[in-house]
């Protein structure tokens, strides 16, 4: 490992491995997931990067970054990776970690009244600064 991880960042990361279920180790930078991703035009950081981030103990970009709020999931990184690694299971181990820290990024007292419901979860769950 290229970085020396205080205790907070060694345990997130182990956090992100264990809460995604994937074995961050295994790719090997063939930047198949960034090819086949079609948002990530839109991405400050790119799957194969936030993987490789993750690899050299680089938690706070990633989990700081507007990429992970970008990805839709749609698992076309995941079908393509010749390691079937499924990059959409770590963004979301991202998300959830970045939720954990509790930092908001809209004020609830900003938000009009009148939208419906629905809408209000997902503002108070989505980086939308």
């Amino acid at each position: 490992m290229l970085y020396s991880l205080s205790g907070d960042s060694r345990q997130e990361l182990q956090r992100i491995i264990e809460i995604s279920g994937q074995n961050i180790y295994a790719c090997y930078q063939c930047v198949m997931c960034t090819a086949t991703c079609t948002p990530a035009e839109d991405m400050d950081i790119p799957p194969n990067l936030i993987v490789r981030m993750l690899q050299l103990g680089v938690v706070d970009k990633p989990l700081n970054s507007r990429a992970i709020w970008i990805c839709t999931s749609c698992y076309s990184c995941q079908a393509e990776c010749p390691k079937g690694i499924d990059i959409a299971s770590l963004t979301e181990a991202l998300r959830l970690m970045h939720i954990r820290r509790n930092i908001d990024h809209v004020s609830l007292s900003e938000v009009p009244g009148d939208l419906p419901v629905i809408a209000l979860v997902s503002i108070s769950r989505k980086y939308t600064a």
